[in-house]
């Protein structure tokens, strides 16, 4: 039977687009959430792991994602060690001064490592700053629910969230299915459509929809404003949404976005994004705290969701399975070196032209930032890999997927000498930027920030 059901799946996932960009939470929590592309994942894993759609270090389940540094909670990032830092410089030739990097060997938290490249120069973090959007919705949640972690979750699962002016305009393409479906859909999300909260997170974080975010932000407002009361009836939720305020839909967004970052030891002036990321999130939540990122900040976010403390251990968890790569895998973590490794990923790029040279998507002559974080969990052989990396990057005219795949095998190398560990070759070569790339996370105009 089991044989039958991934024949049939293979056949009814033939003409499925995966080129998006996407990570995604453990497969077998689609009970737990509700979110229905998970249910068809999980029942064509086998089939997809044939293909090449998933890579073998994506099929952790639920109970197997945990938290790093949980049983660490006086765990300090050390100063940066001289020699493992300038190993890292090593890896970036003569453009270090384009990069901000930093990473935190953490396989054995008793004696972490610690190398840091311009650790706090300053970058939009793109897309990555959907991370902050993640964590004030958590922590929203967390302060109306402080000791009742189910009534949080069925605020998540239980919620239904439309489609509203907050999605406009969005290209990113998000997956879209229901039982009895014989293929999954990719497409942009319309007005009108529903899912409930966990997939419009899965949305914002696995294929970086900026609808997603902006309705994400929305309804962290909503949580804000109703309290214990979320999910009100859908009336007052859609009256809410689509009449409150747009000055108090922008405050309370933003004291969300605050105490998240404040509540939790995250510096706000070193990592935080205060802006929805569509014109009509923008429209109706206007204004803006700013957005910035630093590597060294980015790695303390991470290193504090592997202790439990962004917010408290389930929130860090649930961040954690979040940001899981168990769809196609793109830019750094796309490295074919990493396929055996469980990665927990996010990226974000922006670029602009107006330089000197030929200028394009992902090699902008003005800006071509390049950002990508990754805690990567190896387990071959009989021993364990555990890092963490931030990194920013703004090399003009260059292809930055290029040099980041580059520098996650380079990397991963570096960490695997230093504990031992023999790196098994990679099984398949690099993939070419097209079939990894479907969407496109933002163009500046020549001299924006």
């Amino acid at each position: 039977m089991k044989r039958t059901l991934a024949s049939w799946w293979a056949g009814a996932f033939a003409a499925a687009a995966f080129a998006t960009s996407a990570a995604g939470y453990p497969l077998d929590g689609w009970e737990h959430t509700g979110m229905s592309r998970l249910e068809a994942f999980d029942r064509a894993h086998e089939v997809l792991l044939k293909r090449g759609t998933i890579r073998a270090g994506a099929l952790k389940r639920m109970d197997e994602v945990r938290l790093g540094l949980v049983d660490h909670p006086d765990f300090r990032i050390p100063p940066p060690d001289p020699q493992f830092s300038s190993e890292i410089r090593g890896l970036l030739g003569g453009d270090a001064g384009a990069y901000g990097i930093a990473v935190l060997d953490i396989t054995d938290p008793e004696r972490p490592f610690y190398a840091e490249v311009n650790g706090n120069a300053e970058q939009n973090p793109g897309s990555v700053g959907k991370i902050v959007a993640a964590l004030a919705l958590f922590q929203a949640l967390a302060d109306v629910h402080p000791y009742d972690v189910e009534a949080r979750n069925r605020a998540l699962r239980d919620s239904v969230v439309k489609a509203t002016s907050l999605i406009e305009n969005d290209d990113h393409v998000v997956p879209f299915w229901k039982r009895g479906d014989r293929s999954i859909r990719r497409r942009e999300i319309v007005r009108g459509d529903q899912a409930n909260l966990w997939t419009w997170l899965d949305w914002m974080l696995s294929a970086s929809s900026n609808a997603g975010a902006s309705t994400v932000m929305a309804h962290t407002a909503a949580i804000k404003h109703f309290g214990a009361a979320y999910p009100p009836s859908q009336s007052a939720l859609d009256a809410f949404i689509e009449g409150a305020p747009p000055g108090e839909m922008a405050a309370l967004l933003h004291d969300a976005i605050l105490d998240g970052l404040r509540k939790n030891g995250i510096d706000a002036s070193k990592l935080r994004h205060g802006s929805p990321f569509t014109r009509g999130g923008r429209a109706r939540m206007p204004g803006s705290l700013g957005s910035t990122s630093t590597a060294r900040e980015l790695v303390n976010f991470l290193a504090r969701m592997e202790q439990g403390k962004l917010v408290d251990p389930w929130s860090s968890l649930e961040i954690k399975r979040l940001l899981y790569l168990t769809d196609i895998r793109i830019r750094y973590a796309a490295e074919p070196t990493l396929d055996p490794t469980a990665v927990y990923y996010k990226s974000g790029s922006l670029y602009a032209c107006g330089g000197r040279g030929p200028c394009g998507k992902y090699f902008g002559n003005a800006k071509n930032y390049m950002n990508s974080i990754a805690t990567v969990e190896y387990d071959g052989s009989g021993k364990q890999l555990r890092y963490i990396v931030a990194l920013l990057s703004n090399v003009l005219g260059r292809n930055s997927i290029e040099t980041h795949q580059a520098l996650a095998r380079r990397i991963h190398h570096v960490i695997a000498e230093r504990h031992g560990v023999a790196v098994p070759p990679p099984t398949r070569a690099a993939e070419k930027i097209g079939s990894q790339e479907g969407d496109e996370e933002g163009v500046l105009p020549a001299g924006a920030h």
